[in-house]
């Protein structure tokens, strides 16, 4: 049900809007001067507005302004008993939807409404499918270290300084580049990113400067670089300290002179390329044994964000993990799952060393392997065998067992593949169950969300009994 705002100082007017709209079932809300209305606008999500030109306190024209700055997609249609051509034009200049004259036409009020409304959330649609193209997540958390580093974004962003992201393998570097290059004056433009650490170093400066046909032996066309393919917009070059030092004095001489030239090219081209760069190495350390240019990272680092790891902000993990599932279950086409407060308090001891990229792994392993509700019991039994994740007292070999004692405690060595090790799992979580319920079949398959004669098949397949 949309809901909407009418902001008007005429009492038997907001009564007349409100009551034709209520009928129509629109959620309705009203306000008799702008100051309190765009504090409304504020606190709540309103899906369309109707406001009233001629007000006493703030007039019409300056709310929808300010109301621009607030909410920017949110539709407004002015209202007015003195309305001419002129203040239609200049309510649609600054914003409006459309405008309507005093008394209002019921069919016209009705259909300009229910238009407003699709424009709202054609604005919307195409923002979420513009995400999903670019590939562009939210930052999820609200920590401290999460909390800084989107206020940091937010006053970088609009600028034109370069910025150092630094952080381990799978925290989010990436992401933190992508709403920087979002946020900019820039956006329009591509952002082009490069990985250093996957390319050879004897073709690190082909690929980022270009280079002429025939500058060596594979080079049978020009090849254009990322350097001008990110022209206009913004170069995120990521795992940088992996980056050639012959490569490095090139791109410090584009950063400072803003010309780069291609391999085998006597040409200088101009570039207005922003520049982004990320590294999981501690780069002072690399220069310190020669790895990596001094004068460089000076210009690089003009504004550094440090992305934490995920073990130092445990309290994010139920945002990420929640968002993660709906995510991957969406994908699936399947019914969202859901993990109980033991599983959860579970996935927050874990280690993560593989930091925000490994939990998105576990919960995609968990989806696919636990039931409908995930518990302590599936974290522990479908951390990652192979990877060095682990729980409590586990070590690399070993993880504990389930809740209870039911002795699910076992040497990894002993399994052959991960389908002997998923059986295990399974035949331990189902036996536990059916002794936690005392053998009752019908609890057991209603609380473990399968049918019973799919438990009974489990019970066969696996030769369970019952204890004399």
């Amino acid at each position: 049900m949309a809901k909407l705002l009418i902001i008007d100082d005429e009492r038997a007017i907001r009564s007349t809007l409100r009551e034709i709209l209520e009928y129509e079932n629109y959620e309705v809300e009203d306000i008799d001067n702008g100051i309190d209305g765009l504090e409304m606008i504020k606190k709540t999500n309103f899906d369309l507005v109707l406001c009233d030109i001629k007000m006493n306190k703030m007039d019409g024209m300056e709310v929808l302004e300010q109301a621009q700055i607030i909410k920017p997609d949110l539709p407004f249609i002015m209202i007015s008993g003195h309305g001419t051509v002129e203040t239609a034009i200049e309510a649609s200049k600054k914003g409006a939807f459309d405008f309507i004259s005093k008394p209002p036409d019921l069919n016209r009020l009705l259909i300009t409404v229910r238009n407003g409304l699709d424009r709202g959330n054609l604005v919307t649609e195409t923002k979420v499918l513009k995400r999903k193209a670019s590939k562009t997540r939210e930052i999820l958390g609200q920590s401290e270290s999460i909390s800084k580093i989107k206020e940091t974004i937010e006053r970088v962003a609009p600028t034109e300084a370069r910025v150092l992201i630094t952080g381990a393998n799978g925290s989010g570097k990436e992401l933190v580049a992508r709403w920087l290059h979002e946020k900019s004056n820039r956006a329009d433009s591509p952002l082009i990113e490069v990985n250093c650490a996957a390319i050879p170093s004897e073709l690190i400066e082909s690929e980022l400067f270009g280079h002429e046909k025939g500058s060596f032996t594979s080079a049978v066309k020009q090849r254009i670089g990322k350097f001008e393919l990110a022209n206009g917009g913004t170069l995120f070059l990521d795992e940088i300290g992996d980056m050639s030092l012959s490569a490095q004095a090139k791109v410090l001489r584009a950063l400072q002179e803003h010309k780069i030239s291609r391999v085998g090219g006597e040409k200088e081209i101009e570039v207005n390329v922003r520049v982004l760069a990320a590294t999981n190495k501690d780069l002072l350390k690399e220069i310190e044994d020669g790895n990596f240019r001094m004068d460089l990272y000076h210009r690089l680092n003009v504004i550094n964000i440090h992305v934490p790891h995920l073990t130092e902000r445990i309290d994010d993990i139920p945002v990420i993990a929640q968002n993660f599932l709906e995510r991957i279950c969406d994908d699936y086409g399947m019914p969202v799952k859901k993990i109980n407060d033991g599983g959860m308090a579970a996935l927050q001891a874990l280690p993560w060393t593989g930091n925000v990229r490994e939990l998105h792994n576990m919960i995609e392993r968990l989806i696919i392997l636990s039931d409908k509700v995930i518990t302590e019991n599936d974290v522990r039994a479908f951390a990652n065998p192979g990877g060095g994740t682990n729980i409590g007292a586990a070590t690399s070999t070993q993880i504990a067992g389930a809740a209870g004692g039911s002795g699910m405690s076992s040497s990894f060595d002993s399994f052959n593949n991960f389908q002997d090790y998923k059986d295990h799992a399974e035949k331990e979580f189902i036996k536990f169950k059916l002794e936690k319920n005392n053998w009752n079949v019908s609890k057991t398959a209603d609380e473990i969300d399968i049918q019973r004669s799919h438990l009974y098949s489990k019970i066969e397949k696996f030769g369970l009994k019952r204890a004399e």
